[in-house]
């Protein structure tokens, strides 16, 4: 008896074995490596185009001229000079657009009376473009970065707002009535229901508006000589350097995705207990 006991362990642990390994073998490349195919095909296509002559190549150099122009550059105290200057205005007006959309954005959700009395000032701002208020910024605050600054906050707003207004009006109502029956008073049931319930929508609002920020600083670095990768970028291409305008292009690319990623790991890590996070396990 004891025999074939072990006997059918033994085969039930080589089956188990069996579908282990089936299923690795049935396993789909892993997005880390279809991501890398992707880049590997769109480089691929992006040097045969020049090499072709399909575009001029003067204006649009292959990828084998620009790499070793982003090597070249990268040792030098002038880029890192330009990336800081883009970090700095890129972080300080999302962290203020973040300071004023976060709380504004709860009131609005919490409190239908204030919701109706602001919803056609925001209905009217949100769609004014970042970029069509320039002129106004320029005469008001001038070419500092303070200018810069209001500007990336103001795009970056909208996103913030509208998550945490959505956070707010998405808490479950029997939650909020099942806390109130234990007798949590209002402050109590906003730290430890709305709070948390909010979180993760403002998460995501960060994360939209740290791409829109870094697009509105690039493109105001572009329009005026504040130091940045966006007046490296036309600085460059004044000059007639392609390969390095191409470079610094990517750059900002990299460094957007760099920044995304950062705000994913991070929210994954303190927001772990969230359902958002557990079903994306």
């Amino acid at each position: 008896m004891t025999a074939d006991m072990t006997a059918d362990h033994a085969t039930a642990e080589a089956r188990d074995e069996n579908e282990r390994v089936s299923a690795a073998v049935r396993r789909p490349p892993r997005p880390f490596w279809l991501g890398l195919a992707g880049i590997a095909a769109v480089l691929g296509v992006h040097e045969a185009v020049s090499r072709l002559e399909l575009l001029r190549p003067e204006f649009f150099p292959p990828v084998s001229v620009i790499a070793p122009a982003l090597l070249e550059l990268l040792p030098t105290a002038q880029l890192w000079e330009q990336i800081l200057g883009t970090l700095q205005g890129w972080g300080v007006g999302l962290a203020l657009a973040a300071v004023l959309a976060v709380p504004l954005g709860m009131l609005i959700g919490s409190f239908e009376a204030v919701r109706r009395m602001l919803r056609v000032i925001v209905e009217f701002m949100r769609p004014i473009p970042s970029v069509a208020l320039f002129p106004a910024a320029l005469l008001l605050l001038g070419i500092t970065t303070g200018m810069k600054v209001s500007l990336v906050a103001f795009a970056a707003f909208w996103p913030i707002l509208f998550q945490a207004i959505y956070g707010v009006q998405d808490v479950d109502p029997a939650t909020k009535e099942t806390a109130r029956a234990y007798g949590l008073g209002p402050v109590a049931r906003f730290w430890r229901i709305i709070v948390p319930s909010t979180s993760a929508y403002i998460a995501t609002g960060l994360r939209i508006s740290s791409a829109i920020a870094l697009i509105l600083t690039v493109t105001v670095e572009l329009l005026t000589n504040l130091t940045g990768l966006g007046n490296a970028i036309g600085s460059a291409r004044t000059a007639g350097q392609f390969p390095q305008m191409y470079a610094l292009i990517a750059l900002t690319g990299i460094l957007g995705w760099l920044l995304n990623g950062t705000f994913e790991r991070v929210e994954a890590r303190l927001l772990h207990w969230h359902p958002s996070q557990r079903e994306g396990t």
